[in-house]
C-alpha cells in the first residue's frame, strides 16, 4: 500500500499511529518516500499514482471513496493564514486559497509550518481562515480528508481505530519537528490542541457548504 505523507505538524499524530501500527518496515519507507506538499499529493492522487492520501477538501470532491478522517479546526487554528496585502496563492495548498476567496478575503494566504513559525514570531498581523469560517458559518473547517483508491476496507478499520486511540508522540520526533520548524516542543503541543480528526455530521454539512461556495465563485 503506498500511503501519500503530507509533512506537516498538523499530521503528525496520524503518522506516529501509522508508524506503530504498520508491521512492515518496508510500507513505513514507502510511506515516507512519498511525503509531499498538500497540492502535489492531490496530483499524485488524481493521477492514482498513490492508494490512499490525506487530501485537500477541495480536491476531495473528485474521489470516488473517502472516509471519516481528515484535518478539522473548530475554530482559530494559527496554520492557515492570510497577511495582510495584495493578493497571493500558497502554491502548496488549493483549499486555503478558494477559503480565502470563498471569505472574500485579500492577502497572501499562507499554510502548514511556515504559517505556525510566522504566527508565533511576527509582529505583523493576521486573519485566520479557520476562525473567519467559525465566526459567519458557525460550523468547524475541514481543510482535508482521507480519500482512497485502493484497500479502502482495511484503511476504514484502521481510521477507526486512529479516532479512538490517544497517541502519544515521543520526545525525540518533537525535538526532530522543532528543529525544523523553528517552533519550541511546547508550541508544538500547543498547536495540536487546535487540530481534530474526526468528520462527523458537523464537519460534513461544513465540506459541503465550502464545496458549495468555491464551486460558485
Amino acid at each position: 500500500m503506498i500511503f501519500a505523507k503530507i509533512d506537516f505538524i498538523n499530521l503528525l499524530p496520524l503518522h506516529v499511529f501509522i508508524k506503530k501500527n504498520l508491521s512492515s518496515t518496508q510500507r513505513k519507507q514507502i510511506i515516507e518516500y512519498k511525503k509531499s506538499y498538500p497540492s502535489l499529493i492531490n496530483q499524485k492522487f488524481r493521477q492514482r499514482k498513490v492508494d490512499a492520501a490525506v487530501i485537500s477538501s477541495i480536491a476531495s470532491r473528485h474521489a470516488k471513496k473517502s472516509l471519516d478522517l481528515g484535518i478539522v479546526a473548530k475554530g482559530a487554528v494559527d496554520s492557515v493564514l492570510v497577511k495582510a496585502g495584495s493578493y497571493k496563492k500558497d502554491f502548496q495548498s488549493e483549499t486555503a486559497n478558494a477559503l480565502a476567496k470563498v471569505l472574500g478575503i485579500e492577502g497572501e494566504v499562507i499554510i502548514g509550518d511556515k504559517a505556525l513559525f510566522e504566527f508565533y514570531n511576527s509582529s505583523e498581523k493576521f486573519i485566520d481562515l479557520a476562525e473567519e469560517w467559525k465566526k459567519r458559518y458557525n460550523l468547524p473547517f475541514v481543510f482535508a480528508r482521507l480519500c482512497v483508491n485502493k484497500h479502502e476496507r482495511y484503511l476504514k478499520k484502521f481510521a477507526k481505530k486512529f479516532l479512538q486511540t490517544k497517541v502519544y508522540i515521543p520526545q525525540y520526533i518533537l525535538e526532530k519537528y522543532s528543529q525544523s520548524s523553528g517552533l519550541s516542543k511546547k508550541q508544538i503541543k500547543s498547536y495540536l490542541t487546535k487540530i481534530h480528526y474526526e468528520i462527523g455530521v458537523q464537519e460534513k454539512k461544513s465540506l459541503k457548504l465550502f464545496l458549495k461556495l468555491s464551486k460558485e465563485i
